[in-house]
């Protein structure tokens, strides 16, 4: 068996045996970690029962969702503006998240397209490619993690087989990113001084955002892929 061979079977078989270390750390600790992924009070008790190393714990949370993708980050976020306020749990959270995407982007780019196929199939990796390959695939990023509903987390693993490098891509996520963590660290501060009118107006405005990038990410994603080229050729 060649060398490259081995790469590319060590690389396809990495996320399942990733996702299934992953799975038997979450079957260990399952009924802790559904309570704390889907309830913001539970996450705010755990928290506050670390002591002083509450932040750290948050920020973990926050890390561990951004490389286990499946989780929706959003609760994480809402608690830690119940927890933290506006500023301060959008901060936070932002620590968790910048420091995910780095594993995700490191890890990507060990594992190369094999790996990434399995994450998230030939076919979805497909349209994302038609942006990495630009030479404005900064752009193309940023308007990806811009756009409610798109899986910003998988896009990660996928930017270490671009050419983008570390720091632009992180430059472009965060700034991506900072929008929908702001709102949703403003629903969680919301809630907590009792404005729930504010917060859930600002749900509803999230959701219909987010049910748009999602059911027309392919579109969108089309979309800006063809932007992009036109910016190529001008």
């Amino acid at each position: 068996m060649s060398g490259r061979r081995r790469g590319s079977w060590f690389s396809s078989s990495a996320f399942p045996c990733f996702i299934a270390l992953l799975l038997i750390l979450v079957c260990a600790f399952r009924s802790e970690l559904l309570s704390m992924y889907l309830d913001r009070a539970a996450i705010r008790d755990w928290i506050r029962a670390r002591g002083t190393f509450g932040e750290l714990a948050f920020i973990g949370l926050q890390l561990l969702q951004v490389v286990i993708f499946v989780i929706p980050g959003e609760v994480v976020q809402v608690a830690g503006g119940y927890i933290y306020g506006l500023w301060k749990g959008s901060a936070l959270s932002l620590s968790g998240i910048v420091l995910g995407s780095i594993f995700n982007f490191a890890v990507g780019r060990a594992l190369g397209r094999p790996f990434i196929e399995a994450v998230l199939t030939q076919e979805k990796l497909g349209s994302i490619e038609r942006i990495m390959a630009s030479g404005r695939a900064s752009a193309g990023f940023f308007l990806l993690f811009v756009i409610p509903g798109i899986p910003k987390d998988a896009l990660c693993y996928a930017a270490g087989i671009s050419r983008i490098g570390l720091p632009a891509f992180l430059v472009v996520s965060t700034f991506g990113r900072v929008p929908g963590i702001i709102g949703s660290s403003f629903m969680g501060s919301a809630a907590y001084a009792g404005s729930y009118r504010a917060a859930f107006i600002v749900l509803i405005i999230a959701s219909a955002l987010f049910a748009f990038g999602l059911l027309y990410k392919e579109r969108i994603q089309r979309f800006i892929a063809r932007i992009i080229r036109k910016g190529d050729r001008a």
